[in-house]
């Protein structure tokens, strides 16, 4: 698992903004006129018709597309009752998991009240503003009380997803995992270590699919729950056992299924060995589970294991879960989360594990192949089906038991639309530093003199990103590193004024003479370029010695890139490179090129660029769709500019990559409008395909667009990735942001990896 230090941790939630979320206007607000509608008079007509039809607040108001993520702050993570004020930042965390996944919005909501008929009636009376109300982190029994009566009372879905959501993704792993051994639910012998309210939910659910109750034998701190016990709770009582059983070790023999929901490192591998054949072991434990997965997996082969942990197989992982049965409970109106819905949450999950995995769901971890067995058990959380497979089965559901007040008729339409909402084309970045950490390379830091350098570098060791090398002085990397407790254990350093450095520098002056000496450059000159950062850089990548470079952050782009372009040069089949940024916007994401390299590129350089953009873009496991901009639409001005060479560029695209999603001149309306487009311009190449691809006339416009989308604040920037160079390189803003390193970090890793292949 990633380690992160106390201090990134507060670092992450205290800059900047403090918190995690905030609220958007979605309506126009700039004059007089729209505060007239937004408020008084006009939002008088509004509530008028709330009023005469109180089903008419799902269309005028955010209601239907708002939940509430409730805590006491009695049971927060693992760090028991913390109180409501400390428990905050695992809720807003949670709205930030919804927003992200499904496109809900959420209001974190914080009660000071452990009583639970008193909490009851904070969350009723609150109920008319939400959609749904997400219990979250309450301990138990007073979860199970709090969520009985709430689900009696109100007529929106409530949901305890502590208890329901592990119960709903485990209960699919458990459904693979008994079809890939052949045993069945109704005659398997389950054992449970915990008897909290995860535990509890996950055994009810089993038992609607089938797990008999005299096979199940739950264990708490304190032994079995069996008849000799006097000390049990109400909801304790409900899974006595009669079987003569007061260990952990003693229920564990001969049973089929382990589930844990309690703490690490306390099954052995005995009591593993003792287990029935084809074991199915689900330990869930965080950060350590019950029995570590390496001891498990060596302790049988024919074992079957699941953790709660992303760094090995068959993460049970409740991202799977609450923020597509939200969404399927949302867009149906339902009055409630029922068991025929979390049902169908289950069966969609097991049969998403079943079917053929996207490339891009196997790129992302670095997996040449990922098909259903012992190691896939569900999917995973960066799957991008989930939410067009996992929503609509809730929604159906909803529709079937009758707790839908606003039915989909076509689920097509319902399905794409779901693809439009806010999902994985917006965690782009993750997709990336995920595909990183599973092939991480070495990568040059050229400016780690630099505080914000040395702190990227730490965050991508951290993370697993890459290794990096250092090139700076030694004494002032090493002081920076202590004063600012950089934690960076032995880093390599390569120090170019060191004494010990003469032989290397020579031999790459000598290399970098043979490539320059025509070119005007003396073997002095060459020596000369072994003590600039950026020369020695590229040519530790160049004599692969390193698989990538950064640099820039602190010189010019083109006094960068140029010894770039002399040591590794530009790749054979293209003539030139250019510069391109990734906007991630509400939308998704957005390509922009070129924005950093062609000031006035011809068409036969537009071409290239073109070419070049669209392959990177498939790096990410997205197919380009590419519109070139301008201030007129298809020959629509004949006078003199830079159209020209778009329309030369466009026709020549057309001719020779026929397959390439792409056409212009147009202007910027016609981009991000498809309807729009299709109806005035129906003969376009794109048709009415939503554009994720901007391509500029000259560097002028890219540039400007680029940073007022990253200036006003409408898109995160990522960028700039240099294309068509041989090997990878990149140079940074002047100035880059830690997090803004880290990103052109992981995309240098990206494309290390990529350049291995082509080689």
């Amino acid at each position: 698992m990633v380690k992160i230090s106390r201090q990134e941790a507060l670092d992450y939630h205290s800059q900047g903004r403090p918190g995690k979320v905030e609220v958007v206007p979605t309506k126009p607000h700039s004059n007089q006129y729209d505060l007239s509608l937004a408020y008084t008079p006009g939002v008088a007509q509004p509530c008028l018709e709330i009023k005469n039809n109180p089903q008419e607040v799902y269309r005028y108001t955010s209601k239907g597309n708002l939940v509430a993520v409730v805590s006491n702050g009695t049971a927060v993570l693992g760090l028991g009752d913390i109180g409501p004020e400390a428990g905050k930042p695992v809720m807003e965390g949670k709205g930030l998991l919804f927003k992200t996944f499904a496109d809900i919005d959420v209001f974190d909501i914080e009660v000071n009240e452990k009583d639970p008929q008193r909490l009851i009636e904070v969350v009723k009376a609150i109920a008319p503003t939400f959609g749904g109300i997400n219990l979250e982190d309450i301990k138990a029994p007073e979860c199970f009380e709090v969520e009985e009566q709430l689900k009696k009372e109100l007529d929106i879905p409530v949901f305890h997803d502590d208890q329901h959501g592990t119960a709903i993704i485990s209960a699919a792993a458990l459904l693979n995992a008994l079809s890939l051994v052949g045993k069945e639910t109704g005659e398997i012998r389950v054992v449970v270590s915990g008897a909290g309210a995860a535990a509890v939910s996950c055994i009810r659910l089993y038992f609607t699919l089938g797990v008999h109750p005299r096979n199940v034998v739950m264990v708490d701190s304190k032994g079995a729950l069996n008849r000799r016990r006097t000390d049990l709770n109400k909801v304790k009582m409900e899974f006595v056992t009669d079987r003569e059983v007061n260990t952990l070790a003693e229920a564990m023999v001969g049973a089929d299924v382990f589930l844990g929901l309690s703490a690490g490192n306390i099954v052995t591998p005995e009591m593993i060995l003792s287990m029935a054949p084809q074991p199915i072991v689900m330990a869930m434990a965080n950060p350590d589970p019950e029995i570590p997965y390496d001891v498990a997996v060596a302790t049988r082969s024919d074992i079957i294991m699941a953790t709660g942990r992303s760094d090995f197989p068959n993460q049970v992982n409740n991202v799977l879960g609450f923020p597509f049965i939200f969404r399927g409970a949302l867009d149906v109106r339902a009055s409630a989360i029922n068991e025929e819905m979390k049902i169908a949450a289950v069966r969609a999950l097991a049969q998403l594990a079943r079917e053929d995995v996207p490339d891009m769901v196997c790129q992302a971890y670095n997996l040449t192949n990922l098909s259903f067995g012992r190691e896939y058990l569900i999917p995973k959380p960066l799957d991008p089906r989930l939410i067009t497979t996992v929503a609509p089965a809730v929604a159906k559901a909803a529709i079937e038991t009758g707790v839908a007040r606003q039915p989909i008729t076509d689920w097509e339409e319902y399905r794409h639309q779901l693809q439009k909402r806010l999902g994985i084309d917006n965690m782009l970045i993750l997709h990336i530093r995920s595909k990183a950490q599973q092939n991480p390379k070495r990568v040059v830091f050229a400016e780690a003199n630099n505080f914000k350098v040395l702190k990227a570098a730490e965050a991508v060791v951290r993370e697993g990103i890459a290794h990096p090398v250092l090139i700076g002085e030694k004494e002032t990397i090493h002081r920076l590193i202590a004063d600012h407790q950089i934690h960076l254990a032995d880093p390599e350093i390569v120090d170019l004024f060191d004494p010990g450095m003469a032989e290397r520098r020579e031999s790459y002056a000598q290399l970098l003479y043979q490539k320059r000496s025509r070119k005007g450059m003396t073997l002095e000159d060459a020596r000369d370029c072994m003590l600039n950062r950026d020369y020695f850089g590229t040519m530790m990548v160049e004599n692969g010695e390193a698989d990538a470079f950064l640099s820039g952050f602190s010189r010019k782009y083109s006094d960068t890139i140029r010894p770039a372009l002399h040591v590794v040069g530009v790749e054979e089949t293209f003539n030139q490179i250019a510069g391109m940024y990734i906007m991630i916007t509400k939308k998704g994401p957005l390509f922009l090129a070129d924005t950093t390299v062609n000031i006035r590129p011809s068409a036969k350089e537009l071409v290239e660029i073109t070419l070049l953009t669209a392959r990177e873009i498939r790096k990410f496991n997205i197919e380009p769709v590419m519109a070139f901009a301008s201030f007129a639409n298809f020959g629509s001005y004949q006078g003199p500019g830079d159209h020209r060479e778009v329309r030369e560029a466009v026709a020549l695209l057309h001719r020779d990559h026929p397959d390439l999603l792409v056409d212009g001149e147009m202007q910027a309306n016609y981009i991000f409008d498809p309807e729009l487009r299709q109806q005035k311009f129906p003969f376009t190449r794109i048709g009415n395909k939503d554009v994720n691809t901007i391509l500029f006339p000259d560097l002028t416009s890219g540039n400007i667009l680029y940073k007022s989308l990253k200036g006003v604040g409408a898109a995160e920037a990522i960028g700039p990735i240099l294309l068509g160079m041989k090997k990878p390189v990149h140079i940074l803003q002047m100035e880059s942001e830690v997090r803004e390193i880290v990103n052109m970090a992981a995309i240098a890793v990206v494309d290390a990896q990529s350049a291995g292949k082509r080689e």
